[in-house]
């Protein structure tokens, strides 16, 4: 984190800095994280960190421009992550989620935002890609519930709610669990910002689930929201690993 006055006047020149290189790169990329939350809920976080969010096909290029421009990079998890570096601070390059679900595509690009950040025009990770990703990050060590509570109390009017059920439709327990923890939270705001039609589907679903048969085979799909947690069902209680269908 930022402490000093000092290190907040530097963080801002590297990024300032880091968004030209990117500019001139001419990839595509998306602005997220600790920025794409300030833009969403006006919630401000010092950080040595900058969140880039492009497709796939896209951080080669973006790490190869930052590379000839003196940072030093690393591609750091081919799944989903590379990272640059420049003195204390770093930029993550990310273009999946650990669990593979998340994958950027072009139409990530076309819900984006435009806005500004210190001067340079930028493009915002959507509202609905930002809740999409960080409800799948339920780790011990890092919980994204309450981020996405502070979006939708302050952006929950202007989602488009539908494609975020669509993102989710394969995992929409989820979707539920964090509407009712908003509920929970927030008793006087949901009424105005959840959709009664999206609660009512998703309860029906939840009704319908006792009306089939269980399922015949052990499957965890734990793993997919905490990575640490849940290898003991996997390794020792002989739950099967839910295979991830991504959309």
């Amino acid at each position: 984190m930022i402490e000093t006055e000092e290190q907040k006047i530097e963080s801002n020149k590297i990024y300032r800095e880091a968004l030209e290189i990117l500019n001139s790169s001419g990839a595509n990329y998306m602005l997220g994280g600790a920025f794409a939350m300030f833009n969403y809920t006006g919630i401000f976080r010092d950080t040595k960190d900058l969140d880039i969010f492009c497709k796939p096909s896209e951080y080669t290029r973006i790490l190869k421009h930052f590379a000839d421009n003196g940072y030093e990079t690393e591609l750091t998890d081919i799944r989903w992550l590379a990272k640059v570096y420049k003195g204390d601070f770093f930029i993550d390059i990310i273009f999946d989620t650990v669990n593979n679900i998340c994958t950027v595509d072009d139409t990530w690009y076309e819900h984006a935002p435009s806005g500004e950040f210190e001067g340079i025009p930028v493009k915002f990770l959507p509202a609905e890609e930002l809740i999409w990703c960080k409800i799948y990050v339920q780790n011990r060590e890092r919980h994204d519930s309450a981020d996405i509570n502070h979006t939708l109390l302050k952006y929950g009017k202007h989602l488009d709610w539908k494609r975020l059920l669509f993102r989710l439709d394969q995992h929409w327990h989820l979707l539920l669990s964090q509407i009712l923890i908003f509920q929970f939270v927030y008793p006087s705001d949901y009424y105005d910002i959840i959709p009664r039609w999206l609660f009512d589907e998703l309860m029906e679903r939840a009704r319908e689930q006792y009306d089939i048969p269980a399922s015949l085979e052990k499957v965890c799909r734990g793993p997919i929201i905490d990575q640490t947690q849940y290898k003991i069902d996997i390794k020792e209680w002989d739950y099967k690993v839910c295979t991830i269908k991504t959309v």
